[in-house]
């Protein structure tokens, strides 16, 4: 019977208590206060999906490619080689090391001058290709190549080569067009064994050229200060010290390399010397 009316029965010392149900109004207060926070929960999610779904997505910037240059400058460049030329002492002089990106070649470069005036301009570079390149260039592609920045042009191929302490080399004259024009007597030789190659140029302002045998006075004193892991680099330099011709002069105790004063400071005496005559 208690069951029906909605209480609960408890016997206690044989006797049989009820306790009464939430029912009545208080059972329809609680139900109200339920539905409330389903509902306030219920918009509470649909809120949080609805604003997830209206994000704009991120816009991800464009990858600008980092363009890698062909050949690397070595920021401290070890110099495997060296050009003493007493007469040019006080000439600004620098040297360069360059590595190729990809095929791990090597080019050392030695300057002697001002990049851009009337004074004499000396660059001699050696190149030691790694799997960058199949073959060398021609000398007149090499040299529109590699004087680019002084705007080579009237090129010239010279049929007759010049005998140097480092073989015969290619000579190819061109005029400078970038900046100061200067006459450039360039020069080209390459070996295969070991694989390296030797270029550069020798400018000075004016009409004419420097002569070709002041150039190979020049090349006369580069020599090897460390050949590395490449013992044939070594060894092609060695030769080339039994070549040597001491500008002329065969006996390097009694005339070491008497024409160095042609080498610079005369040229540049001459150059001052034809502007006043004038």
């Amino acid at each position: 019977m208690a069951a029906l009316l909605g209480e609960n029965s408890v016997q206690h010392n044989g006797t049989v208590q009820t306790a009464p149900h939430a029912s009545g109004p208080a059972l329809m207060a609680q139900r109200p206060a339920a539905q409330h926070l389903a509902y306030l929960g219920a918009i509470a999610l649909l809120s949080m999906a609805s604003a997830h779904f209206s994000q704009s997505p991120k816009v991800m910037g464009a990858i600008t490619p980092v363009h890698q240059p062909e050949w690397i400058d070595i920021e401290r460049p070890f110099a495997a080689f060296a050009l003493s030329i007493p007469e040019a002492a006080d000439v600004p002089a620098s040297y360069a090391i360059r590595r190729h990106g990809v095929g791990n070649g090597r080019k050392d470069i030695l300057t002697l001058g001002e990049p851009d005036g009337t004074a004499p301009l000396l660059r001699v570079e050696i190149y030691r290709p790694g799997n960058e390149i199949g073959r060398y260039a021609d000398p007149v592609a090499e040299m529109i190549l590699s004087a680019d920045a002084l705007g080579p042009v009237e090129i010239q191929n010279l049929e007759k080569p010049l005998a140097t302490k480092f073989g015969p080399l290619t000579l190819v004259p061109f005029v400078a067009s970038k900046g100061t024009p200067r006459r450039c007597l360039g020069f080209v030789r390459a070996y295969d064994n070991p694989r390296m190659q030797l270029s550069g140029w020798f400018c000075q302002g004016g009409t004419e050229f420097v002569e070709q045998s002041t150039l190979a006075c020049a090349l006369d004193r580069l020599t090897l200060l460390s050949a590395g892991s490449e013992p044939k680099v070594g060894a092609l330099f060695a030769q080339a010290e039994l070549n040597r011709s001491y500008c002329g002069q065969r006996d390097p105790i009694l005339a070491a390399t008497p024409k160095y004063h042609l080498l610079w400071k005369a040229l540049a005496n001459r150059q001052e010397t034809r502007r006043s005559g004038r």
